[in-house]
């Protein structure tokens, strides 16, 4: 059973990485399907168990290269890269944008996020009554109509997009 896994390290690390590799690209380029995204997540996951096989059955030949400046150069480029992405922008929260607004709206009132899409406050109380939830009052905030519905926020968010299209 071992060597059986250890046979299969490398063969799956390469295709493994080749749709980590070729998901992550259309990700950033933000082409192809909504299962990029699902897809890159959950197989960079799988990814570790081969990645920790290989490196368990490379044992030896992988401490020479911690003995070498280029690993420990590697190493530290690579943490400096990765830490770039964890350094909020100036007036960011550190969280991605759509996020923020995400809370904003859910923490707005019915009344004021229906200015905001653009209809009355009634058309808006009819959709989310009909989309199942409890609306109280206009001045009542969304993510309190959804917690007050027992429905998550992302159910009243969706039941927001539908009113635009």
């Amino acid at each position: 059973m071992q060597s059986s896994l250890l046979r299969y390290a490398t063969p799956f690390i390469t295709g493994l990485f080749l749709v980590s590799l070729i998901s992550g690209i259309a990700l950033f380029f933000h082409i192809g399907p909504s299962g990029f995204h699902g897809m890159h997540e959950w197989l960079s996951i799988v990814l570790i168990l081969p990645f920790v096989l290989h490196i368990w059955k490379n044992w030896r030949p992988m401490t020479t290269y911690f003995k070498r400046a280029s690993f420990a150069i590697a190493m530290v480029v690579s943490l400096v890269a990765a830490a770039v992405f964890l350094v909020p922008s100036e007036g960011e929260s550190g969280r991605p944008p759509a996020f923020a607004l995400s809370t904003l709206i859910l923490g707005g009132s019915l009344s004021e996020v229906a200015a905001v899409i653009d209809v009355t406050p009634a058309d808006l109380t009819e959709a989310l009554e009909s989309a199942g939830f409890t609306v109280g009052a206009p001045d009542e905030r969304l993510s309190t109509i959804a917690a007050n519905s027992g429905k998550p926020d992302m159910q009243i968010m969706a039941a927001l997009v539908s009113l635009g299209e």
